[in-house]
């Protein structure tokens, strides 16, 4: 995806605000998503041919995903999705001619299947991490198979062979693959940016542009600082001149993971025993020293207390802001205490970046801790920061980094020359930084918002989204509104394909003949579990998930959907129907479809006229086409 960004002329300075500048070829943008949304349909007709569905359903079901509104004017934004749902869809592809393939094991055949499903299950784990669900789909198939062979006393050295093939095609390709789609983002995007302050400062120093790159290695008293958690997710010291609302009603401290001027702190001796700034050396910070953190714009000396707790954490001291440098308040006092160094610099000075310490309370002996705990909405939703009395000095919350050093009086240091990063380190590190942003995107229930919807409102189109903000006339107009017919017959189908499951094993229970060709029996199931596990797998754990969800996030599901939906009514005609009633129901569904997309086309393509103008496109009340519901 970054690699069309750069096919494209964007050279990262950009950020999708505002009109495009002239060196962004956002057609090409455009038409690279687009491609993806197209390769959709000749994927559903492969795939439901590999299932052995007839001809006349594989044709269905690829006429219901290009009819499909919902997929269409996805495809129309620069957008992950559609690169998501297209890989979703070549595993399921690849899938189904590996099961196709079963009877061929170890044969070329064979092995192109399962290696494409391995490349297909990387690429659209590296899209979005929705991906990891399509994941857990080929993992439960598989397990399945193995057990399958297991059961029918296959050959252990055969079942062997089969468990090593699937570790090497369905385990490690995969893997590689998406840690190589990490190693090229890290050689293309290898400048400084704005999301650099989720990521460790050595990270970031090793970027081109950073600020942290150039700056004194050896902190010196008098220099302003910026400090670090080490603890993943916690952020940077940070205060600001509101108090605490109970305990001692001192300055608040917290951890702020973005950068901030509140986070800039000055380290001085303590009770006023400085330095003459023109005329003596500056003297470097060690292991030992006892030192003073002075909130650089508040003025206010980092402060801990034994006579009140932390606000959230129980059984930790409450860290302030209180005092001013000079005042002879012990309260005020750190020791600084070297715990590991990174460089191949190693003695007892402070540096920047490499040096991790402590930083524990001389009158009480608790250490200055931050465990990614966030304080209520007097706090801002900051991360809480207590003195820990647990003196777990090597514990990443107790941990603290220089993260960036200032001192005219020092000459600047290329940090990269010092800080040395591996591969493994800064993919682990990433995904860490990933997990942690996506699982900030909380959903606030005091607020409305036009574009955000429940699991249990997507697959009956309860809530669909409008996708651009405003809605006057003579602005371009796109709402996210599935095809209605084929959302809610797809729904139905799947909701209700349980108590098919149930009858049909209620009826061979009972004895009662099945009317199966032979070997019918076996494709039907084999297809069905992959379609609807499909549907399953992509769609319910959302109901779990406590982050903001979107329509999008159906989309997935519904293709599977979509294609259980033509299953089905193959499986209709064949056992029910016959002769031209077949083809009657085949063209009536898609006749139906294409009505239908075509009635809610001008929305999906773009609209600039009133909306008023498009009659009869409310179906259902909650649909916000003509006004929303919420205040924008």
């Amino acid at each position: 995806w970054t690699e069309s960004h750069i096919l494209a002329g964007h050279n990262g300075t950009f950020e999708f605000k505002g009109p495009y500048p002239d060196y962004v070829n956002y057609k090409f943008m455009r038409q690279f998503t687009a491609m993806f949304g197209i390769g959709l349909v000749p994927l559903a007709y492969v795939a439901c041919h590999q299932l052995n569905m007839s001809r006349r359903a594989c044709v269905l079901a690829a006429c219901f995903v290009l009819l499909d509104n919902a997929l269409c004017v996805m495809s129309r934004f620069i957008l992950l999705d559609e690169s998501l749902l297209f890989f979703t869809a070549a595993t399921l592809c690849s899938v189904a001619g590996l099961q196709n393939a079963r009877h061929q094991a170890f044969s070329r055949t064979w092995w192109r299947w399962l290696l494409l499903t391995g490349a297909s299950l990387g690429l659209v784990a590296s899209c979005k991490w929705v991906g990891f669900l399509t994941i857990a789909l080929v993992g439960l198939y598989t397990i399945g198979e193995l057990f399958t062979m297991y059961t029918e006393c296959v050959a252990v050295r055969t079942v062997a062979r089969h468990f090593m093939a699937r570790v090497l095609c369905l385990i490690a390709i995969p893997f590689l693959i998406y840690a190589a789609c990490f190693k090229m983002h890290f050689m293309v995007l290898n400048r400084s940016g704005s999301g650099d302050a989720r990521m460790p400062p050595a990270f970031q120093a090793s970027l081109k542009g950073s600020p942290l790159g150039k700056q004194p290695f050896t902190v010196m008293y008098d220099s302003q600082l910026t400090l670090r958690s080490m603890h993943a997710g916690s952020g940077m010291l940070h205060s600001h001149a509101h108090r605490f609302p109970e305990g001692s009603g001192q300055q608040q401290i917290t951890c702020y993971g973005h950068k901030d001027s509140n986070n800039e702190w000055i380290i001085a001796r303590p009770r006023g025993v400085g330095f003459n700034n023109t005329a003596d050396p500056p003297v470097p910070v060690r292991h030992g020293d006892v030192v003073n953190l002075m909130h650089q714009q508040t003025k206010a000396v980092l402060h801990a207390h034994r006579a009140f707790a932390a606000p959230v954490t129980a059984g930790a001291y409450e860290v302030t802001a209180y005092g001013r440098l000079g005042w002879k308040d012990r309260n005020n006092d750190w020791r600084v205490e070297i715990v590991r160094e990174q460089s191949r610099i190693v003695n007892s000075e402070l540096h920047a970046i490499t040096t991790q310490f402590n930083l524990r309370h001389v009158p009480t002996g608790c250490l200055l801790s931050a465990e990614a705990v966030r304080l209520p909405s007097w706090g801002f939703g900051q991360t809480e920061v207590t003195c820990s009395r647990q003196n777990a000095s090597g514990a990443a919350t107790s941990l603290w980094v220089v993260e960036k050093h200032v001192n005219s009086r020092v000459p600047k240091t290329d940090m990269r020359k010092l800080v040395k990063r591996s591969f493994v380190e800064d993919f682990v590190e990433l995904n860490l930084a990933m997990a942690r942003s996506n699982n900030a995107l909380v959903p606030d229930r005091d607020k409305h918002n036009h574009l955000e919807s429940d699991a249990w409102s997507w697959p009956f189109l309860v809530y669909p989204m409008r996708l651009l903000g405003s809605w006057k006339e003579g602005d371009i107009k796109y709402y996210e509104v599935g095809n209605p017919l084929l959302w809610w017959s797809s729904a139905l189908c799947c909701l209700l394909f349980p108590l098919q499951l149930l009858f049909h094993f209620a009826r061979k229970q009972r004895g009662v003949p099945a009317q199966w060709a032979p070997g019918e029996e076996l494709h039907y199931w084999n297809g069905a579990k992959l379609l609807w596990g499909g549907w399953a797998l992509h769609y319910l754990p959302f109901f779990l998930f406590g982050r903001v969800l979107y329509l999008h996030h159906y989309l997935p599901s519904l293709y599977f959907a979509l294609l259980l939906l033509a299953f089905e009514i193959d499986y209709f005609c064949r056992h029910v129907l016959r002769g031209r009633l077949q083809n009657v129901v085949f063209a009536l569904w898609a006749v139906g479809a294409l009505a239908v997309f075509c009635w809610f086309a001008p929305l999906t393509f773009g609209y600039s006229g009133a909306i008023e103008e498009l009659k009869y496109r409310k179906w259902l009340p909650t649909w916000n086409i003509y006004e929303d519901r919420h205040v924008m």
